[in-house]
């Protein structure tokens, strides 16, 4: 509920009270679910739909170049969600290429590519939206790479929200 002087002085309203005397009324408006979406409207707007690593809905896709990989894939998801990284595993029966061009499209912040050798070794590859490939890390250097970065962002914001 949100008290509004201003428009009943622009707009010159008044009403006759029971002294038979104009007074100006007082606008009250509320607005329980509008005001919240026009919010994520003009944050969708402002930011292109590429939101901030701390707000994005999900943070890392990870993306099996087979389904014989799923189970790592799942593995690595469950990893990262346990460190508050949020995460999915993007399963479908498609190429790489075109998982890959499909969760840039959505603006997923980091596509993790486990194979064979990722597998193997304890590995994922790494992918950047707008970025492009950033080379292959441990689990727990992503990890870390990601608490980092998500810290950074918090903290650049509180400092601007000070000046």
């Amino acid at each position: 509920i949100q008290v509004d002087y201003n428009l009943p002085e622009r707009f010159d309203l008044t009403y006759k009270g029971a002294d038979d005397k104009l007074h100006r009324p007082i606008m009250i408006h509320r607005a329980p679910f509008g005001s919240m979406e026009r919010f994520v409207a003009v944050l969708l707007e402002h930011t292109g739909g590429k939101f901030p690593l701390w707000l994005s809905p999900d943070q890392v896709v990870v993306l099996p170049i087979s389904e014989k990989f799923n189970d790592y894939a799942e593995k690595v998801s469950a990893y990262l969600n346990k460190y508050d990284i949020r995460s999915q595993v993007d399963d479908r029966n498609e190429k790489i290429g075109r998982k890959i061009r499909d969760n840039e499209l959505k603006r997923i912040p980091y596509l993790l590519i486990v194979g064979e050798k990722e597998e193997a070794e304890g590995l994922v590859s790494v992918r950047a939206q707008g970025e492009g490939d950033k080379g292959q890390m441990t689990l727990e250097a992503f990890r870390d790479y990601m608490t980092d970065l998500v810290s950074h962002e918090i903290d650049a914001n509180k400092m601007e929200q000070k000046n």
